[in-house]
């Protein structure tokens, strides 16, 4: 009796390994998402959402307060000076901030355009398993796509677009004027900054930050798929 009961103990077991192994194997396969779609129209449809979703951030950020009035990219003071800042508005000298914070969004504004180029560059580089990731990844996974693949070459060629608009908005001379307060001289300058590389790498994160949005749009948000393309592909991820 005992061996008979230890028999079906085992048995059950077994055939909940079995189930759970099932279970494990059904959500690997439900990942997979589009096995039958083909390589050819993965690979076309992704590529598609990423020239939707760059575009139209280029669009967003490359433009008069594209950044400026955007609270969430806006590019602000670099954080060691962001104190001397608060204490200049309170002893009335805030037009000085608000001039240095303008100009450095300015640049970025300037030189967000001649990103497109470049994203279309990366999107000519994009193979089948790039595209297969990138459908069963995450929410920002595209997004991420583009931070790896693009991210030295959009450095490259924005910081001389960006040194360029800030001399021409006076951002260079707003900066040494800020500086010549004594609260700023104290605080902030015995360290030298890099205001080029500060606001490029500011640029950068919020044009990625805006194709992140782009991306989400797509991913979630059926009347985002412009294209029946894109609600094949993204419409297998459902």
């Amino acid at each position: 009796m005992k061996k008979r009961i230890f028999a079906l103990v085992i048995v059950n077991l077994l055939l909940l390994a079995v189930c759970f192994s099932q279970s494990t194997l059904d959500k690997i396969l439900g990942r997979a998402q589009s096995s039958s779609l083909s390589n050819d129209k993965i690979t076309a449809g992704l590529k598609e959402a990423l020239k939707v979703s760059t575009s139209n951030a280029v669009a967003s950020t490359g433009r008069v307060d594209g950044y400026f009035k955007n609270a969430a990219i806006k590019i602000l003071l670099p954080p060691r000076l962001q104190s001397v800042g608060r204490g200049m508005r309170m002893m009335g000298m805030g037009q000085q901030v608000d001039d240095l914070e303008l100009g450095m969004n300015r640049a970025a504004e300037q030189a967000a355009p001649s990103a497109r180029q470049i994203f279309i560059n990366a999107l000519t580089r994009m193979t089948f398993s790039d595209a297969r990731q990138i459908l069963s990844g995450n929410d920002t996974a595209a997004t991420d796509f583009f931070k790896r693949t693009s991210t030295e070459e959009l450095t490259a060629t924005f910081t001389p677009v960006v040194h360029r608009e800030m001399q021409n908005v006076g951002v260079v001379k707003q900066y040494d004027t800020f500086m010549e307060n004594p609260m700023a001289a104290r605080l902030g300058g015995s360290q030298s900054l890099n205001l080029d590389k500060y606001v490029v790498g500011k640029a950068l994160d919020g044009l990625f930050y805006t194709i992140g949005q782009e991306e989400k749009k797509i991913r979630k948000d059926p009347a985002a798929r412009i294209t029946p393309l894109l609600k094949e592909v993204f419409g297998k991820r459902q």
